[in-house]
């Protein structure tokens, strides 16, 4: 954005009269009036700028979507009255020098019904229209090229890319003293004045640099919309949730991006700097604002026995996952206090989905380390995280890293402490939609042992994929599919008061264990697949498994393996997500009990349980401003 001359015209005046405040000045004629019937509200009015900013669409957000609604809306008071206003939210494009004028009249509102609604309670919204909104400059009028949202907290009426960041952080309650606080030469600035008019080179640089991140992170297919001839900015494209993660992004990138304009501005001259020549951050965010898998509380140490599984359903807390995503969703990091040990089929199948979680639909499928003494001894001292999986998406590596002597039993070397060379390295590819994933794990004298795992695109639900597991190049363990998912006759409909039902199955067979356990055949899949028009289900409730590494514990009596049960939120109940429906709330780990038959009920076991884990979620942006504050 190019800075635009100070113009030679008086100082405007933001302090104007509120709604039905009456004028200070009598008739020119002198007659006396009762100070009601000649009563005005005065325009709401104020600038928006990057530099000043001609036909953008301003309006006031009365409703709290963040988008333009038009009329007619109804507005509730406070008493509980209601107001329609036929013209819907007050909006105006803004003209010359930025400025606009806001229609208030309607924000009248009978004695009887209630006060006046105050246009001061309420944000500001601003949206450039590409090729229509122009900027001033000094060279003239200069045409928008992309699309941005910007915005002011209640009562600010310069509505700037400042402003929007010092409403964002007061939603956001940072305040002096967090770790998120900006630097200095921003600190030190009015976030909410007109700079152009006060001179600020500095602040104009910033709000340059913030222009073009925001433009940046504005959906292509919006931004292409609103550059179509008929378009005035009331079109309804950003979702509350999306434009509340565009705020938030930029908070969370602030301090890098001043720094970098602080870097440019040479011997303090911040006219000089050129926003479009610096390398700002690129990130990707996911405006959908979807609901993510935050953090898992894992119960597998048998409290007062010795052995594993317990004879009832007590086991105690013993280890911890935190998952960290970035602004698009994706999964980058998982920190563990205690001790886990990752499932590579859930890592490839993470991996298929290029580590978007909510595109799993039922996100991270449970898995759990039983060397539970370790694991709680590593769990209850002062170190908060003693594992930690990094998620290197670029060059397609995973590193598993652990400070702990969980896995010495598998043969797996750990280190005195995190950061040091990885326990296990992940590499894969992907071939004609088979995900080959290799782990290296470091055993005793440097000694190296590789375990690949093979999906198989052939038979897959979208929960459990056929696969082989080679350990050495040696065939370990092979999972295969019987035919398609089949659909239980006579079990359809979502009854909220049923939780879960077996309403599919499918067959599978293992193979590469000797001896296998008698009563480990004729393996189904269950699921619950109903629908009620809305949502559809594709919930795993049980499968069973084998797995040496976790029966070789000397406390754990697993000679006829392991099922998983999973539990998921009531349709209909406050936990339940809709169009996120499959969503796991708590998975068991028990003895493998068996099939179950077409509409039997899948209920939480009374004993024999190995581990329990019990997820929790949060939106992407929520989860974000946990890493903001």
């Amino acid at each position: 954005m190019t800075r635009i001359p100070v113009l030679s015209v008086p100082v405007f005046v933001l302090a104007l009269a509120g709604c039905g405040e009456e004028s200070a000045q009598s008739p020119l004629d002198g007659r006396d009036f009762d100070g009601v019937a000649y009563s005005e509200p005065a325009p709401y009015s104020g600038k928006v700028m990057d530099g000043y900013l001609k036909n953008a669409r301003v309006w006031l957000d009365m409703d709290g979507d963040s988008q333009y609604t038009p009329g007619p809306m109804t507005v509730t008071l406070d008493n509980g009255n209601q107001v329609v206003l036929e013209s819907g939210e007050p909006t105006a494009m803004s003209g010359p020098g930025g400025e606009f004028s806001l229609d208030i009249a309607e924000l009248q509102v009978p004695t009887e019904v209630g006060p006046d609604l105050n246009p001061s309670n309420y944000p500001l919204f601003a949206l450039t229209l590409p090729g229509k909104t122009l900027e001033e400059t000094y060279s003239g009028d200069v045409p928008v090229e992309s699309a941005y949202l910007l915005s002011a907290a209640p009562g600010i009426r310069v509505i700037s890319p400042l402003s929007m960041l010092s409403r964002f952080r007061s939603m956001l309650f940072l305040t002096s003293g967090t770790n998120s606080d900006l630097p200095q030469g921003l600190a030190s600035l009015n976030l909410v004045r007109d700079y152009i008019q006060a001179q600020d080179e500095q602040a104009h640089a910033y709000a340059r640099a913030f222009v073009r991140f925001l433009t940046s992170q504005f959906p292509e297919t919006y931004n292409g919309v609103l550059a179509q001839a008929n378009a005035d900015g009331t079109e309804r494209l950003l979702s509350q949730e999306a434009a509340h993660l565009l705020g938030v992004s930029l908070v969370k990138h602030a301090s890098t991006i001043v720094k970098m304009v602080d870097e440019a501005a040479a011997y303090g001259n911040y006219a000089s700097v050129d926003a479009k020549l610096l390398s700002l951050p690129e990130v990707p965010i996911n405006l959908n604002d979807p609901v993510l898998v935050t953090s898992q509380r894992i119960y597998a140490h048998p409290g007062n026995q010795s052995n594993l599984p317990v004879s009832g359903t007590r086991v105690d807390e013993s280890a911890g996952l935190q998952f960290f995503y970035s602004e698009d969703g994706r999964v980058r990091s998982v920190d563990v206090n205690g001790c886990i040990f990752p499932s590579m089929a859930e890592l490839a199948r993470i991996v298929r989905h290029g580590g978007y979680m909510a595109n799993l639909g039922t996100q991270w499928l449970p898995s759990v380390s039983l060397a539970f003494n370790e694991s709680l001894l590593q769990f209850t001292n002062d170190r908060d995280v003693d594992e930690r999986l990094v998620f290197d998406w670029d060059n397609q590596t995973i590193l598993f890293d652990s400070a702990t002597t969980c896995h010495q039993e598998l043969g797996i070397e750990a280190g005195s402490e995190l950061g040091g060379a990885a326990e296990v390295t992940y590499t894969w590819d992907v071939i004609d939609g088979v995900v080959n994933l290799t782990a290296r794990m470091r055993g005793a004298n440097d000694s190296v042992i590789t375990r690949q795992y093979s999906s198989d695109p052939t038979w897959s639900n979208g929960t459990i994929s056929g696969f082989s597991l080679t350990e050495n190049a040696v065939e370990q363990v092979s999972l295969a599919l019987s035919g398609d998912m089949s659909a239980c006759s006579g079990v359809s409909g979502l009854d909220p008061v049923v939780g879960q039902l077996v309403s599919a199955t499918q067959g599978y067979s293992v193979s590469g264990y000797e001896p296998q356990p008698a009563n480990f055949e004729n393996l189904t899949l269950e699921f619950d697949v109903r629908s009620d028009g809305d949502d559809q289900l594709h919930r795993l409730l049980r499968f069973g498994f084998l797995n040496d590494d976790m029966a070789g514990f000397s406390n754990v009596i697993a000679d006829a393996g392991f099922e998983w049960q999973m539990f998921y939120a009531t349709v209909g109940s406050a936990e339940f997500v809709p169009g996120q429906p499959n969503l796991i709330a708590v998975a068991d780990l028990l003895r493998f009990g068996g099939s179950k038959g077409c509409g039997e009920a899948i209920e939480r076991a009374g004993g024999g349980l190995f581990a329990s884990v019990r997820y929790s979620y949060q939106s992407l942006s929520d989860h974000l401003i946990g890493l903001i504050r």
